[in-house]
C-alpha cells in the first residue's frame, strides 16, 4: 500500500484549513456586522460551494488556472506557477471550496454574542483588530474550533475539485480520495478498504473530539 495519498491528502488539509483561519476570520467578522449592501452577494458567493456541484467550480477553475487565460497566464508569468495539476492548485481550488465551511460557524457565533461586548471594548477605545482579538474570538471558541475542524475535514474528503484541477499525479496530487477511486477501478477493493477505513476512523476522531468539547464533556468529568 501506497502511503503517499495518505500524507498528501492531510498536508494538503493543514494547509488549506490555515489559510482559511487566516481568511475566514476577518471576513466572518465582516459578515456578522456589516450592513453594506453587498453583503448578501457576498454571502451567497461564499455559500455557493454548500450546493454547487464540485464538478462544475472544478470546471471552471480548470478554466481560470489554464496557461491560456488571462489569470492563469498571469499567475504563471508574474509568479512562474502553473496552478493546473499542481499542488498549489489543489491548495487554492481547497480553500475556496471549503470556505463556507469556515466562515459560516463563525460568523454565527459573532453574529451570537451580546452587542455589550463590542460597545464596551470600543467605549474603552479599543480597535477593531484588538475587539475581534481580544474580546470577541475568546467568546466563541466552540463556534471557532467548529469551523477549523470542518473545513479540515471537508479538504479531507474532496473529490470532485480536486480530480478536475489536480488530475491523478502520483506524490503530487493524488490524494486520498483518487487513490481510493482507482483502487476501485483496477479491483482492488482490499487496498481500497483501508484507505476508506483510515480516513474514516480519522474523520470520526476529529468531530467526535469537537462534539465532547463542545458539549463540556471534559469539564465535566474533570468535575
Amino acid at each position: 500500500m501506497d502511503w503517499q495519498p495518505l500524507i498528501l491528502t492531510f498536508r494538503l488539509a493543514l494547509i488549506t484549513t490555515i489559510i482559511l483561519v487566516i481568511l475566514g476570520i476577518p471576513l466572518s467578522y465582516w459578515l456578522a456586522f456589516s450592513r453594506s449592501r453587498a453583503k448578501p452577494i457576498v454571502e451567497t458567493l461564499v455559500s455557493m460551494p454548500l450546493v454547487l456541484p464540485p464538478t462544475v467550480l472544478g470546471f471552471y477553475l480548470l478554466l481560470a488556472f489554464s496557461p491560456n487565460h488571462i489569470f492563469g497566464n498571469w499567475i504563471n508569468d508574474w509568479f512562474g506557477l502553473r496552478l493546473i495539476f499542481s499542488f498549489e492548485g489543489l491548495v487554492i481550488a481547497s480553500v475556496l471550496y471549503s470556505l463556507p465551511f469556515m466562515v459560516q460557524p463563525i460568523q454565527s457565533g459573532l453574529a451570537g454574542l451580546p452587542k455589550q461586548y463590542r460597545e464596551a471594548s470600543y467605549i474603552l477605545g479599543k480597535s477593531s483588530f484588538t475587539t475581534l482579538h481580544k474580546v470577541l474570538l475568546p467568546n466563541i471558541k466552540p463556534s471557532l474550533l467548529t469551523g477549523i475542524v470542518l473545513s479540515f475535514a471537508h479538504t479531507v474528503g474532496e473529490f470532485g475539485v480536486v480530480l478536475m484541477i489536480g488530475g491523478n499525479i502520483p506524490g503530487k496530487t493524488k490524494v486520498a480520495s483518487i487513490a481510493i477511486y482507482d483502487e476501485v477501478e483496477a479491483l482492488q477493493y482490499d487496498t481500497a478498504n483501508v484507505y476508506s477505513l483510515i480516513l474514516l476512523g480519522i474523520t470520526f476522531i476529529i468531530l467526535l473530539i469537537v462534539y465532547l468539547i463542545n458539549g463540556g464533556y471534559f469539564k465535566k468529568n474533570r468535575a
